[in-house]
């Protein structure tokens, strides 16, 4: 069975945050309204609503010598996908955080870079190595 997840998230601004993933992910838009806008991510529904700024007062975690963001969220997608995207960002003046690979040469090795969007939320995309590794142990 095939599913998509579903997240709401505040924002500042609605405009804002729909260039953002428009014209630097390449998401598309679904609904919207003055108050929030519905974000096609790679087939899964983030609703961005329009909000004061949220503190989640989080700490990082380390992993593998890396400093990470315990609050994040992303999108796993093939290799190809993963290096357009990278590439695309990079061209750009914006700042890709952490790009490397984790779990080397073990079961879950993964490509990862995080990005922060315009509501400071670190998205993370990751490439497994072998797909099917995502969830085993």
């Amino acid at each position: 069975m095939e599913t998509s997840f579903h997240m709401s998230l505040p924002c500042l601004s609605v405009k804002e945050t729909q260039d953002f993933y428009i014209n630097n992910i390449g998401a598309s838009v679904g609904r919207t309204s003055e108050n929030w806008a519905d974000i096609n991510l790679f087939g899964h529904q983030i609703t961005f609503i329009k909000a004061e700024k949220f503190n989640f007062n989080s700490t990082n975690y380390v992993f593998e010598g890396k400093i990470l963001p315990s609050f994040h969220f992303g999108v796993i997608v093939d290799v190809d996908t993963w290096g357009k995207i990278y590439t695309k960002l990079n061209t750009q003046d914006l700042e890709v955080v952490t790009q490397t690979t984790f779990l080397k040469d073990k079961i879950g090795e993964h490509l990862s870079f995080f990005i922060n969007d315009p509501n400071d939320y670190m998205l993370e995309f990751k490439s497994f190595k072998v797909p099917k590794d995502m969830f085993k142990i």
